[in-house]
């Protein structure tokens, strides 16, 4: 057992910021112009804007203390489905020469940037197979996004725009697939778990029809559960007369193992912000990189990035489907992806890959010994990939103590909170620990260790760990009257109109 350290996160009693400083004071002093000029009339404020007053060290100090409160991800990190790996500073270095860009400026004055782009291109089309990338999707529901408006664009070039729509998911599929896909007005049809932890071919079989206008699948699944049968479901997709796109969220364990286009898959998405050694938190920013073969690439959001004789230059696709975001998307993470690239080359990603996959069922040896814990579908033989899907439901029989209440716990010896899983929770109390390539077995241990010591006081003693956390900022909430409007506000003006300066405890 690891001994488990003596955790106390920081705890201030900080209040907002508008309730600290004194008129007067700033952090700047700018020289008194006339907007009359400036400003449109009728847009012209008639009173001051409500604004806090501080000098410099003092907003320093105010948002230092509550960083400090934050900090979050600097424990032990095992978030599942969504690769928490370490985000190299030389990639950070890298981004920050985009600082001067505007997205408006010429090409010839922003080569390199160009030539980072069309690299990684180049490099995700070999892990691939596919002809064509676009940066522009935000994330992987704007990557998924995009597919369901070339799938809407190629069928409608067809001829078949108004007969094909229907599209296929299943139950493990990462929501943004069929959500993504409603959005955009087509019918979804969602094709539930077989006894081996993946939809049967009869299911699928039974699904596809001329009404068909896309698979939308990822593999391994969320709870790292690799469909083996994936080229037959492609074949019998595209027998369908439908497009296969390959959501590769948790490609961080087939990493230059499989290439989608060699599977069949027309279309695939690649997550920068989990895979590619990009950060990712707070909602962005993100990339879903969105490759796609020859025939689908007329039908990509542009402008995109092309390269002959020694220069490269932006194009927009002959039949854009629709733009996902602005310009060419958040390229500074583009430009930390393609760093991240270069630095690991071919061997590094393959030592990566491997060792995601090792320590995902080094963890499954380690964690179905705890008291408590089980895996989802126990019967299936074949190992887990990067992830596995495990479940508290014992526990929770037992003790009453909840997923929720063990995350609480472990955060008390400096353990992030683990990943639950996606809804529907087809296992109960879920947890999914996905160590990746970068946690040493000192970590992992640790990890485990922490977790065995919460299931050992939830049997011992529930109302220790129900009660927790007692070493964080705060301690666990009263979420009574969370919905109710009077104890909430989404920022100081609107709490001002309903409470003045009054807050809570006053």
């Amino acid at each position: 057992m690891s001994k488990l350290r003596r955790f106390q996160a920081a705890s201030w009693d900080e209040p907002l910021i508008h309730r600290i400083g004194a008129p007067g004071r700033r952090g700047q002093h700018f020289p008194l112009v006339d907007g009359a000029d400036l400003v449109p009339e009728g847009l012209a404020r008639t009173t001051a804007p409500d604004l806090p007053e501080l000098a410099e060290p003092e907003v320093l100090h105010h948002y230092l203390r509550l960083s400090q409160q934050t900090m979050g991800m600097l424990g032990v990190s095992l978030f599942g489905t969504c690769t928490m790996k370490y985000n190299p500073r030389a990639g950070e270095q890298a981004a920050r020469a985009l600082a001067g860009v505007h997205p408006q400026q010429p090409a010839e004055t922003m080569q390199g940037l160009l030539e980072c782009v069309h690299g990684l291109d180049l490099a995700l089309r070999a892990l691939s197979g596919m002809d064509r990338f676009s940066f522009q999707a935000a994330g992987g529901a704007d990557a998924a996004w995009t597919q369901a408006v070339i799938t809407r664009a190629w069928h409608a070039a067809r001829g078949q725009g108004n007969q094909r729509t229907q599209i296929i998911t299943s139950l493990q599929s990462h929501p943004c697939n069929p959500a993504t896909a409603a959005t955009a007005g087509y019918e979804i049809i969602t094709l539930p778990l077989g006894a081996n932890g993946y939809p049967s071919l009869e299911a699928l079989q039974a699904a596809l029809g001329p009404n068909t206008a896309a698979l939308m699948i990822n593999n391994p699944d969320d709870m790292g559960v690799y469909n083996p049968e994936i080229t037959e479901w492609v074949r019998l997709t595209k027998q369908a007369g439908a497009l296969a796109f390959y959501d590769h969220a948790n490609f961080n364990g087939v990493m230059t193992k499989i290439r989608a286009r060699d599977l069949g898959f027309d279309a695939c998405m690649f997550m920068l912000h989990k895979t590619f050694g990009v950060s990712k938190g707070g909602g962005g920013p993100a990339v879903g990189a969105y490759g796609c073969t020859a025939e689908l690439a007329p039908f990509l959001p542009g402008p995109l990035v092309t390269h002959s004789d020694g220069h490269y230059a932006l194009e927009q696709p002959a039949q854009m489907a629709a733009r996902v975001r602005e310009y060419m998307g958040n390229l500074q993470q583009v430009v930390k992806a393609w760093a991240w690239l270069r630095a690991m080359g071919a061997e590094g990603l393959a030592d990566a890959s491997d060792m995601s996959v090792l320590l995902n069922n080094y963890m499954e040896t380690r964690l179905l010994g705890l008291r408590g814990v089980t895996r989802s579908h126990p019967d299936q033989a074949l190992p887990r990939l990067e992830m596995t899907r495990y479940s508290l439901g014992t526990l929770f029989e037992d003790t009453g103590i909840s997923a929720v209440e063990v995350q609480n716990r472990m955060a008390d010896f400096g353990i992030d909170a683990f990943w639950l899983s996606h809804e529907p929770w087809i296992v109960p109390q879920p947890f999914t620990p996905e160590a990746g390539e970068m946690w040493s077995q000192e970590d992992i241990d640790y990890w485990i260790d922490g977790l065995a010591q919460v299931i050992e006081e939830a049997y011992r003693d529930p109302a220790l760990v129900r009660n927790a956390p007692y070493n964080q900022v705060v301690g666990k909430l009263d979420d009574t009257n969370l919905d109710d409007p009077a104890n909430w506000a989404t920022t100081w003006a609107a709490w001002r109109r309903k409470h003045g300066n009054a807050l809570p405890g006053d």
